[in-house]
């Protein structure tokens, strides 16, 4: 099986107006869209679409409509003139636990079907209840590598203490043996905040759910608290709250190419 666990740490650095930085372990499942229902029906603790220790539920992506995750993502594929042609679609993301979920950013890398990288699609939810979707393609160049060099133009109010004229850049590599990726929010003054992904691959088996959860437990309650208690720090650090923008008219940012500025450059 391509799915697994990844156990690792989410990292933060702010660097302006006031220096702030947070590292917290976290775990994530890296699920083909292929295996999902198998999954399903072989471990005890993962479910798709039902209540369990660990499950995941089609409308916590995408629409929130509930239709099945794959021909979404092929639409937005074709919209993007992306063809991958029925190649594997691979998402990572903190399932729901004990049926609670808040995701910061969910990923799915959208494959050819000789295994290169094609395009990714960085899915953002805010605190606030709004989502938002990157959907980019990969350079030619850097699919066989899995290698990942892509900028898009913020389209999300997800921070209060951040405006909307930012980039994001994206930095990593397809999930292997460890999960790697870097996002940097730059602004007209340059690099302004950072995050990273980083964790090791483990398989995908009732032992090491169970490991994991008592590890960290409630994992994504926490995500939420962690959140709330880093913005309050903030504010006591003297970070002025942004006014909140109108909401982007589309749900998913299109990219034909894998960078696309906001700041011109």
């Amino acid at each position: 099986m391509i799915s697994a666990l990844y156990r690792g740490r989410v990292m933060h650095r702010r660097l302006r107006p006031a220096i702030h930085a947070l590292s917290y372990r976290v775990f994530w499942l890296l699920l083909d869209l292929a295996e999902i229902d198998e999954l399903d029906r072989r471990l005890r603790l993962f479910s798709r679409n039902r209540f369990n220790l660990l499950s995941i539920h089609d409308r916590d992506h995408g629409d929130g409509s509930g239709a099945a995750l794959r021909p979404r993502l092929e639409a937005l594929l074709a919209g993007a003139g992306v063809d991958i042609g029925g190649g594997p679609i691979r998402l990572l993301t903190m399932p729901r636990v004990l049926g609670y979920v808040f995701n910061p950013i969910s990923l799915f890398y959208c494959h050819h079907a000789d295994g290169r990288l094609a395009a990714m699609v960085y899915e953002v939810t805010s605190t606030f209840g709004v989502r938002h979707a990157y959907l980019i393609p990969v350079p030619a160049e850097d699919q066989a590598a899995g290698l990942i060099r892509q900028r898009a133009a913020k389209a999300l109010h997800v921070s209060p203490f951040m405006g909307m004229e930012m980039d994001y850049e994206f930095r990593g590599h397809a999930p292997g043996e460890h999960l790697d990726l870097r996002i940097d929010g730059l602004d007209v003054q340059g690099l302004l905040i950072t995050a990273a992904l980083s964790a090791r691959r483990r398989p995908l088996t009732d032992g090491a759910l169970l490991s994991a959860v008592a590890a960290i437990p409630f994992l994504t309650l926490k995500v939420v608290a962690a959140i709330h208690w880093e913005a309050l720090k903030l504010w006591l650090k003297g970070v002025r709250l942004q006014p909140a923008p109108a909401p982007a008219r589309e749900p998913v940012t299109l990219q034909r190419h894998a960078r696309e500025s906001r700041l011109g450059r």
